[in-house]
């Protein structure tokens, strides 16, 4: 098995690069999915978030608002840490499990959009950082989930630096062209890890 930390900013394209080496036989775990399914109704980490951040965290039909917790979590820094130390362990407990379902000889894609930030570029085989330079995050941030350039530059603020990801990647997926250029660069990443490529 080939473990894979597969990182980057936020907007970088992660999703995009993930869904193509998923194309390619790779097992993709993400922790984006995951840390929603850990606080879906019912379960303990919902609950464990609405007790640390009231009932106003909730939508009128019992689902977490993120929108609400994102702008508390993302003034406060203290709230940040409070809502990882609740999540960061039940994600990865999850993402645990489903590598154990995969088969011994696949390429576990593990993409954890805070892997420079929580210390685990040390834990993979390889570490991905799909680079894309700040100021295009900042317009796919305004354009995509319909922030001001203020709000967008305080989510970048709340992660690593791009010299700080570059520097625990083994390899980089250059996100600065065109979706054909991405293409190849992730055509490219898949012979770089030692697999055949079987994408069309």
């Amino acid at each position: 098995m080939l473990r894979v930390g597969l990182t980057g900013g936020i907007a970088s394209g992660k999703t995009a690069v993930a869904a193509q080496l998923a194309a390619r036989g790779a097992v993709v775990i993400d922790a984006d999915v995951l840390a929603r399914e850990v606080v879906e109704p019912a379960t303990p980490g919902l609950d464990a978030v609405v007790e640390r951040f009231g009932p106003e965290v909730l939508g009128p039909d019992g689902r977490l608002d993120r929108t609400r917790l994102g702008a508390l979590v993302f003034a406060d820094q203290g709230a940040r840490r409070d809502l990882e130390q609740i999540i960061h362990p039940l994600v990865r407990a999850r993402a645990a499990a489903l590598e154990r379902q995969a088969a011994a000889d696949a390429v576990v894609v593990h993409v954890i959009p805070l892997l420079v930030e929580t210390g685990q570029q040390h834990d993979f085989d390889v570490v991905v950082v799909v680079d894309l330079h700040p100021a295009a995050q900042v317009e796919r941030l305004v354009a995509r989930n319909g922030l001001t350039p203020a709000e967008a530059g305080s989510r970048l603020a709340a992660q690593a630096d791009r010299d700080q990801r570059l520097a625990a990647a083994d390899l980089v997926v250059d996100n600065n062209g065109t979706p054909e250029q991405l293409a190849d660069a992730v055509a490219c990443l898949w012979s770089e890890l030692g697999t055949p490529d079987t994408a069309g």
